[in-house]
């Protein structure tokens, strides 16, 4: 698979402190740490710091030479990030854990099966974004990417007010799901 072998390149890369390997791995994969991060009450700054820790974990490991990916590094970096930020919160006494019927053991195989499922529904999301056409594609990327209010959608995409963006909007998300589920059916078929 294509997507695998980009992927182990990457790896092999940031082992040699290949510059543009780093950057790719940057790119792709910061906006999901970004955002576990700032949902769970922490800065822009803590991100960047959370997932440069993430980084260097997986450089570290890339660096043994006996290190075996078996995720996507999205996953892998998110799943070491998650529990770096997870233990800064305790530290920082801003998490407090709740062992409300919860074990204290997370094992990471269900959590990375978790993550890799995730993962599979996120690239079918890509892809059902990649044909929903425009302006829908737009659209949805203005509001739940780049957080842009009805108002300014209305505006950007000449609707004539926030409440004939909103419509559109759920037209657009109507579409997606369709999209999305008609994919998520062939794929669990085929699986």
């Amino acid at each position: 698979m294509n997507n695998n072998l980009r992927e182990q390149e990457l790896i092999k890369g940031l082992s040699v402190n290949d510059k543009k390997a780093i950057e790719a791995i940057y790119k792709d994969n910061f906006g999901v740490v970004q955002s576990l991060v700032l949902n769970n009450n922490g800065t822009e700054d803590d991100a960047k710091d959370v997932f440069q820790e993430a980084v260097i974990v997986l450089y570290e490991k890339a660096k043994s030479g006996v290190f075996e990916l078996n995720c996507q590094i999205k996953t892998y970096l998110y799943s070491v990030s998650k529990r770096l930020w997870l233990k800064r919160l305790q530290k920082n006494s801003r998490y407090e854990l709740q062992a409300n019927g919860l074990e204290e053991t997370v094992y990471v195989e269900d959590d990375l099966g978790v993550h890799e499922k995730r993962n599979v529904e996120f690239g079918m999301m890509e892809h059902a974004m990649a044909h929903i056409g425009e302006p829908c594609k737009s659209l949805l990327e203005a509001y739940y990417l780049k957080k842009s209010s009805m108002q300014e959608i209305a505006e950007t995409f000449g609707y004539t007010n926030a409440d004939n963006a909103k419509n559109q909007k759920y037209k657009c998300l109507a579409r997606l799901r369709k999209l999305f589920f008609a994919q998520y059916k062939n794929g669990n078929k085929n699986g």
